[in-house]
């Protein structure tokens, strides 16, 4: 399998964060796991590149890197008041062009609205900075509580550590949710992290904390195969389906039936890559009761069928297949 190559596209004063997020991803050889991308960055004018950590780095390779990129990824950008350097604009716009993927992380996304790449589309950036970005960029469709947004040719992720989120996801779409699920793992993080961005942002103070949602979750996710509701859910809880509903609201952005539905689609992506069980059984595993809801829900989510996500992830390692009777294509 050819490496996909990751160019990294460093603004001084650059924000190391999202700088580390990418080069975790994209940029580590894992042991055990095949290494699917090459990383590099790359900056307008070579040499040492300031950092807001207070220190410089070397960098060798100039603009013209972004010519061989596949993926072109910004790793924020804190200039935003000022207009970017013509030269920059026109290697993005010219990556874009040819075909190369633009991923932007969090403030990164002012960039691509300089360039001219999200106008009439949709896009976020960090909570703080979504109002920002609409109104100096009003043909933009900000989308403010969501981690991430990927239009498959232009991405863009919210806040800081939210790259994560969004690099993971490219990985991903890349590589299926196994090999994902693999990385995240290494990385001591959830493959896919539930709800929006607005969850942390600042409200007023309350009297108390919501009680955590992680026994609920836990308990949840070990039982997709069984005919889970939302009353079971509220009932391990002991709190009412509005109390539940409000607490997944409030620490995870999103509501407890969206949560289970996902965690089953989930499922079925990785017994899809993993095994030769039968669309009828990976169903019967993941809670979706029938091929044909599966089939409804995956298509929903995914936005492709089982057959064709597992012809494109399949998993063909002796170690990663699961035969028996109910083994059948999808």
């Amino acid at each position: 399998m050819s490496l996909h190559r990751v160019v990294c596209l460093l603004l001084p004063p650059q924000s190391t964060f999202e700088l580390a997020c990418a080069a975790e991803v994209f940029g580590l050889n894992r042991p055990g796991l095949p290494a699917r991308y090459t990383f590099d960055v790359c900056t307008e004018r070579p040499g040492p590149l300031p950092t807001l950590a207070g220190y410089d780095m070397a960098v060798t390779h100039g603009l013209s890197a972004l010519q061989r990129a596949q993926t072109v990824l910004i790793p924020g950008w804190v200039q935003r008041a000022s207009a970017p350097s013509p030269g920059v604009v026109d290697a993005l716009r010219r990556a874009h062009r040819r075909g190369a993927r633009i991923a932007a992380l969090c403030s990164a996304a002012f960039l691509l609205a300089e360039a001219g790449l999200l106008e009439g589309r949709r896009a976020t950036t960090h909570w703080r900075l979504a109002d920002e970005l609409a109104a100096r960029h009003p043909g933009i469709q900000v989308e403010p509580d969501v981690l991430y947004v990927d239009l498959g040719d232009i991405a863009t992720s919210a806040g800081t550590a939210a790259g994560i989120d969004l690099c993971l996801h490219l990985i991903r779409t890349d590589q299926g949710a196994a090999y994902a699920n693999q990385v995240a793992r290494h990385m001591v993080m959830p493959p896919h992290r539930e709800g929006g961005q607005l969850q942390y942002a600042t409200h007023p103070l309350t009297d108390r904390t919501p009680d955590s949602l992680a026994p609920v979750l836990d308990w949840a996710a070990e039982r997709l195969h069984e005919p889970l509701s939302v009353d079971d859910l509220a009932a391990f809880g002991a709190v009412s389906t509005r109390t539940l509903a409000r607490r997944f609201a409030e620490q995870l952005g999103t509501s407890p039936g969206n949560w289970l539905l996902r965690q089953r689609v989930m499922a079925a992506r990785a017994l899809l890559e993993e095994t030769d069980l039968a669309v009828e059984a990976i169903a019967a595993r993941t809670g979706l009761s029938s091929a044909a809801n599966l089939r409804r829900r995956f298509h929903a989510l995914v936005h492709t069928t089982p057959a064709a996500y597992r012809r494109s992830f399949r998993h063909e390692a002796s170690g990663t297949r699961t035969r028996g009777s109910d083994a059948a294509p999808a």
